[in-house]
């Protein structure tokens, strides 16, 4: 039942790039919870919050495709490293814009529009990484410990965010976001190259095109990316936060609101073991995003502060078992060549909803309050996830045993080829 770290203990470029990006991520979650309230704070608008989800969506769609697909043509820890030292740089211009005697709004938009094109090149080169740095076997214990990683920082980030946002201010918050990428800096550093492998294609749209014709041809990736876009396109309730924040004590529930998910998430990544043991990966997920529909629906009727961090832990929990099922499935079937052209597509697929849904949810709160936008998001999310049942039956029925019967016949395949004639 309890986390496997057993991969912590056998692969040291792993630990490394495991403790360096748990670090940077503290910082960025800080800086993530303290921008929308920043925004808040100077337009005091849901719909303004709402925007910054469209300024990250268009640079998202676009880099994330060529970010993928210079991660599979180059040295992908150099990758990361050139991104991580430009994100630091949008983190001091942050840091700098909020120390002026009224910080500039369209400052706060435009920097939030540059990390999302640093991210389209950050994020699937770090991804494509990690299975190259352990063993097949791992996937799992790899997924649950990322989501561990990721609760952990998305927990004590935004707490620290919203104390310090009113102790010290924002200048001090987002510094503390840079001084965590240069810890994080320093453990890629630590790391052994990690050149492309094999003969790969130069980056360029054939290179993606390459990427994007392999996921079609993959009905089991096809349903990871469309079951999580529905849900967090219908469901995702962040942009509401800040108002809601104020209903309920300022930047302290703000800080609350934003850990409450990654508490759910830290709660079901200690208890993952029994991941392990489960067979039908695909309809988990299926299972997993209906009962984050059901729990921001809850969210909707949620009358305190207590009540909203119950819904939001739970809704972080289900999301928790949907991204290890479908990490695992990315990771069992996309081959080391095409990993980050696939990590591009996967960055789209699980950012754009969330995206997209926050600008939903602040657009409809402006018209009907935050209660409607959260019930009635949570309605279609269920509905929407469990249409993906007919609509997607290959995805429902994939298994890890259909994974490790095909697995089996390629391998067959290969040594026949081998032998010859």
């Amino acid at each position: 039942m309890l986390l496997d770290v057993s991969p912590l203990r056998r692969h040291r470029d792993y630990r490394l790039l495991f403790a360096g990006q748990f670090v940077s991520a503290f910082g960025s979650m800080i800086t993530y919870a303290a921008v929308p309230y920043q925004v808040y704070e100077l337009t005091r608008s849901s719909l303004a919050v709402g925007m910054l989800g469209v300024v990250q969506l268009v640079p998202l769609v676009v880099f994330a495709l060529w970010g993928g697909a210079y991660a599979d043509a180059m040295d992908r820890r150099k990758l990361v490293i050139a991104s991580e030292v430009l994100l630091t740089g949008a983190s001091l211009a942050l840091a700098v814009n909020s120390m002026l005697a009224r910080p500039v709004t369209w400052v706060l938009f435009a920097v939030t529009a540059v990390v999302s094109v640093v991210n389209g090149f950050h994020r699937p080169a770090l991804q494509a990484m990690t299975p190259k740095l352990v063993d097949r076997e791992d996937l799992t214990a790899v997924a649950a410990l990322g989501t561990l990683s990721y609760s952990l920082a998305a927990i004590a980030g935004p707490a620290a965010g919203g104390l310090l946002i009113a102790s010290t201010g924002f200048p001090v918050t987002y510094a503390i976001d840079v001084a965590t990428f240069v810890v994080s800096l320093w453990a890629l550093w630590a790391m052994r190259s990690m050149p492309p492998a094999g003969d790969v294609s130069p980056p360029g749209l054939a290179s993606i095109v390459e990427g994007l014709r392999y996921a079609r041809r993959r009905p089991e990736l096809i349903g990871t990316y469309v079951v999580d876009m529905v849900a967090m396109a219908f469901a995702m309730p962040m942009a509401l936060f800040p108002a809601m924040a104020e209903r309920w004590g300022g930047p302290f529930a703000a800080g609350c609101l934003y850990a409450a998910m990654p508490a759910g998430t830290l709660i079901v990544s200690l208890l993952s073991g029994w991941t392990g043991r489960v067979d039908r990966h695909g309809a988990a997920v299926v299972i997993a995003a209906a009962l984050w529909g059901a729990a921001i629906l809850g969210l909707g009727f949620a009358s305190t502060l207590a009540a909203a961090v119950v819904c939001l832990a739970i809704a972080g929990a289900a999301d928790t078992v949907s991204g290890i099922f479908r990490m695992t499935i990315w990771n069992q079937t996309i081959p080391a060549e095409l990993r980050g052209r696939l990590a591009g597509v996967e960055m789209i697929s699980y950012l754009s909803g969330p995206l997209v849904g926050n600008a939903r949810a602040g657009w409809v709160a402006s018209l009907a309050g935050n209660a409607w936008s959260l019930a009635s998001g949570g309605v279609t999310c269920v509905v929407g996830v469990l249409l993906c049942i007919p609509a997607l039956p290959a995805f429902w029925r994939y298994s890890n045993a259909s994974w490790l019967r095909a697995r089996a016949i390629d391998v067959a395949g290969v040594s026949a080829s081998a032998k010859g004639p």
